[in-house]
């Protein structure tokens, strides 16, 4: 099972998914892993597309802090990393509970994005590169959690997506357009307790940096080293603390 490991299991992790010679991004184990039937494969589905959009979104708005021109970018950035943080704290702990096997990476999509967003670093065009990018993430992030709460079938899943929506659409309201909203970065300064579920389990996670850098986009191995290297970036972080 993919779950919360230590970082000589998440070493191990990585290095059997670059010997094995590929990953499949965003593939997970069977649905009920644990003989937990109480999730049904929407409700799986959503935890695990939660989980890759909270590491993507982590990942940018790092990405944002130390390379974005503009104080209302970065501060965005902050925001993000502070709540889906939080948000993939509950995520995880939510799935554990019912056996919910999370990916080890964000989706070869999400890692694109961020990697042709990073060559602009340090410039204006970087900005307005990332405002674009995430106003199209949170708008699809937000479109997946309305599915769910229309056709979920496990009520703490439902209840999650819908704990998580109004944090969402607050972060749409600081980037939409492309363009970024001062006034709502600058309103984003509570931290937000994100409920996994109904069972009233509060998130309750350290902003801990997850910098993850993104390999550059290549022909071959890109998607074979891609969650690998995701998982060992991590790893050097939580060491280096």
């Amino acid at each position: 099972m993919i779950r919360s490991r230590s970082p000589r299991r998440w070493a191990a992790t990585a290095l059997a998914c670059l010997t094995l010679g590929g990953i499949a991004t965003g593939a997970a184990a069977p649905a009920f892993a644990n003989g937990d039937a109480s999730a049904l494969p929407v409700d799986n589905a959503f935890l695990r597309a939660s989980h890759q959009g909270n590491l993507a979104e982590i990942a940018a708005g790092q990405d944002a802090q130390k390379n974005a021109t503009t104080e209302c970018v970065k501060n965005v950035g902050k925001v993000l990393v502070r709540d889906h943080t939080k948000m993939d704290a509950a995520t995880k702990s939510l799935a554990d509970k019912l056996g919910v096997d999370l990916p080890l990476a964000p989706t070869a999509e999400q890692q694109g994005t961020l990697a042709n967003v990073m060559k602009k670093a340090g410039t204006s065009a970087y900005d307005t590169a990332w405002l674009q990018a995430q106003s199209a993430a949170h708008e699809k992030t937000l479109s997946m959690i309305d599915h769910q709460v229309a056709h979920g079938k496990n009520a703490e899943v439902t209840a999650a997506a819908k704990s998580a929506r109004p944090v969402v659409a607050m972060h749409l309201d600081m980037v939409r357009g492309g363009t970024c909203h001062g006034a709502a970065a600058d309103a984003a300064t509570t931290p937000k307790s994100i409920h996994a579920g109904n069972g009233g389990q509060v998130a309750l996670a350290a902003d801990v940096p997850v910098m993850l850098a993104v390999p550059a986009l290549a022909l071959g191995g890109v998607l074979v080293a891609g969650g690998a290297f995701w998982a060992a970036n991590r790893i050097r972080r939580n060491d280096g603390r």
